[in-house]
Formats: C-alpha cells, sequence, structure tokens
C-alpha cells in the first residue's frame, strides 16, 4: 500500500512539474511574441520611411496595418507632390516613356504603362498638372495624376501649331499660335468639358499679337482665371472664361534688372520667378507672390542660394529661360536647355523657404538631343498609386540613384 501511495504521489509532482514547466514555456514564447511585435508608434515611424509604392501592400497585411500606414502617412512623413517626367522621341512615332520623383522618400520610379495610341504628334504641359496634344483630326488631353486616362474630342475650328492651352475649372482654353493662313492669329477657343462643345470667343489683345504663343508667353491658371505673361518684358494679361473677359496690361516688374521671368499658380494665388543680370551673368533667381486681381506684388518669398543658380546652367555658360512645375507648395525649377539638373523649392505656410537640387533620372545623354522633355507636377497618395496598380496598366521600377 504504502509503495503504491509513493507511485501515485511521485506520478502527481511529475505531471504538476510537467504542467508548470509547460506554462512557463508558453509564457515565454507569448512573452517573446509581445517583445518580438511591432505597433503604435514603433511601427508607424518605421512605416514612415518606406517608400509610398511600397505601403500599398503593407495596408492588407491586417486591420492593424491598414491603421498605421494611415495614420503614420498623417502623423510623421506626410505625401507630397510627386513630379512626372515624360520623354518624347522627336522622331516618329514618338515613343514615350514616363518617370516619376517622389519628394517623400526621395526615390525616381519608372513607370512602365502602356503607350498611349494617341501620341503621334508632340506631347506638350501646360498648368502643371494638363498633358495634352494636339492633332489635325483630334485634341486629345489627360489631367489625372498618371495620365490614365486620355480624352479624345474634336480638335478646335483654328488650326494651330504653338498655342496656349491652359484649364481654368471645367474649361479649357486654346489661345494663340495659329498658322500663317488662318485669319486671326489671336484667335481664342474654349473647350466645355461637361458639354463636350467648342465656343469660340474674344481674340487676344493686339498687343500680344507678336508673342502670342507658347513659345513666348507664360501661362498659369486658377479655376476662375488664366494669366499670360510676356516672358521677356513682364506685360501680362488675364482672361476669364465666364464673363469671356480680358483684363490688363499689367506690368509685373518689380525689379527692372529682370531679364526673364515665368509664373504659375499656387491655389489661386499668383506666383512669379524672375532671373535678374543678364543671361552671362544672373544676379539672382527671386520667387514673389502676388496679390488680387490687380497683381500687385506681396512679398519676395525667397532667392535662390547662388551654386543652384549655376547647376540650372548645367554645362552651359548662360542662362536665357527656365520653367517651372509646381504643386502645393512645392516648386521644381529647369532650365529647358539642360533639363539634367532640377532645383525644388519647398514653401511652407508658414512663409519658410527649403531649397536643394536632384538629378533628373529621366535625361541621359541621348535625351538631351533626340528626346522631348515634358513635366507635369501631382498631388499622389495611395489612393492614385491604387488605381495605377489596379489599372493593370502600369509597374513601378525603382531607379539607381
Amino acid at each position: 500500500m504504502e509503495r503504491v501511495y509513493h507511485y501515485i504521489v511521485s506520478t502527481r509532482i511529475n505531471y504538476v512539474t510537467a504542467q508548470h514547466c509547460n506554462n512557463l514555456k508558453m509564457a515565454e514564447e507569448q512573452k517573446e511574441e509581445e517583445e518580438v511585435a511591432i505597433h503604435g508608434d514603433v511601427l508607424e515611424t518605421i512605416l514612415s520611411y518606406v517608400p509610398l509604392t511600397h505601403l500599398l501592400p503593407a495596408c492588407f497585411v491586417s486591420k492593424t496595418w491598414n491603421a498605421a500606414v494611415s495614420s503614420s502617412l498623417s502623423r510623421f512623413n506626410k505625401p507630397k507632390p510627386w513630379l512626372l517626367v515624360h520623354t518624347q522621341s522627336i522622331r516618329r512615332p514618338h515613343a514615350t516613356a514616363f518617370f516619376a520623383y517622389d519628394p517623400r522618400s526621395d526615390i525616381w520610379l519608372q513607370i512602365n504603362k502602356k503607350q498611349p495610341p494617341q501620341h503621334v504628334s508632340p506631347l506638350r504641359s501646360s498648368n502643371s498638372t494638363l498633358l495634352h496634344v494636339l492633332h489635325p483630326s483630334n485634341f486629345y488631353f489627360s489631367i489625372d495624376p498618371f495620365h490614365l486616362t486620355w480624352h479624345r474630342v474634336n480638335p478646335p475650328a483654328v488650326w494651330r501649331l504653338d498655342p496656349i492651352v491652359a484649364m481654368v475649372g471645367p474649361r479649357i482654353v486654346v489661345a494663340g499660335g495659329a498658322c500663317d493662313f488662318e485669319d486671326d492669329p489671336l484667335a481664342v477657343e474654349i473647350y466645355d468639358i461637361s458639354t463636350r462643345t467648342w465656343e469660340r470667343t474674344e481674340s487676344m489683345p493686339a498687343t500680344l499679337k507678336d508673342s502670342a504663343s507658347s513659345t513666348w508667353l507664360s501661362i498659369a491658371a486658377n479655376t476662375r482665371t488664366v494669366f499670360m505673361m510676356e516672358q521677356a518684358s513682364g506685360v501680362t494679361h488675364s482672361f476669364n472664361p465666364d464673363s469671356k473677359t480680358w483684363y490688363g496690361p499689367f506690368d509685373l516688374r518689380p525689379d527692372r534688372s529682370i531679364y526673364f521671368s515665368v509664373i504659375t499658380c499656387v491655389g489661386d494665388n499668383l506666383i512669379m520667378l524672375g532671373l535678374l543680370g543678364h543671361a552671362e551673368d544672373v544676379n539672382y533667381v527671386k520667387v514673389w507672390e502676388l496679390n488680387g486681381e490687380s497683381l500687385e506684388f506681396g512679398k519676395e518669398i525667397g532667392v535662390m542660394p547662388t551654386e543652384l543658380v549655376e547647376k540650372l546652367k548645367g554645362e552651359g555658360t548662360s542662362l536665357n529661360s527656365i520653367r517651372v512645375s509646381c504643386m502645393g507648395g512645392f516648386f521644381y525649377i529647369y532650365n529647358p536647355g539642360e533639363p539634367g539638373e532640377l532645383v525644388a523649392l519647398e514653401v511652407g505656410e508658414e512663409g519658410w523657404c527649403r531649397w536643394g537640387s536632384l538629378k533628373n533620372a529621366a535625361v541621359s545623354d541621348r535625351s538631351r538631343v533626340a528626346e522631348r522633355v515634358v513635366l507635369t507636377c501631382s498631388d499622389v497618395g495611395l489612393g492614385e498609386i491604387a488605381k495605377l496598380v489596379g489599372s493593370g496598366n502600369g509597374i513601378f521600377t525603382l531607379l539607381k540613384r
């Protein structure tokens, strides 16, 4: 009996010991899992370093990760406007390549998407977001960030080679740039996107007769007005498509040493960038904000650092002109003769400026002579990336820096 008792006791002790060890093991494993698990601010901070294109699959890991991605984008590293660069061969059939720069992650991407069949004529940009192609039988335009959707409509009644094209609210204004055989070189036509109809309206002011093309005029537009400024003189006119009324001329020359200037819009505000001095000896590149319908000069936003001015020159010895593409408080400035170098300007709501430069990864030695380089700028978030990926019409390839 005593032997049986000892056997039962020892068996019970072994069972309790084994159960205790098992509990300890499970506790250890749970503790390790808790230590390995990444969540909260730690996860959101890590995600803030992940490129936007890689965050899309992270949203589908779990509900927790989806919430962490959204929180990280709103709290730590917010999306910033992308620069979209389109290179188009100057030879038929005008093959086009697409590149993008994401300033949030400081990376360049190539977007391998199908060639739009309508690019049989030169590709042009306007208003920073609008891409368009003018063909004798059709007018094509695209306004979405990645230009997945192209609209094909009838061409303007007046045949044009180098017109001003601007999107003003739900309308596209096409002005000037008419062929020599046309009766009115200053003709203006408005395309209404909602009704899909063209309307002929009052021609451009006679003072713009010698410069009525996109080569000589800088164009900017907000939701109500399009502005046209002679790049060399600063003489500016504005046009309201609703009232079909022209205003001006305005003299946009706050400094008489400005020899070239361009304009752009940030929201409803007109911004001007000017080159001061002369092409062989640029003293400054300045940025101003203009106020109200009278276009009075407000504050001077900033002055480009000298070393960045030199970068804009590229391999040349002079700086004859600049172009700018912008969205929100982000400006991408470049020399059309040397597009391999870009100057970036970020302007904060409090008025601070942050200048920088970046190599244009879309430009090669070949593209300098054989390709046309067209820039647009757009707000890009996870929604836009999801549309591109979901369309089956695009693949992102990370480019080496």
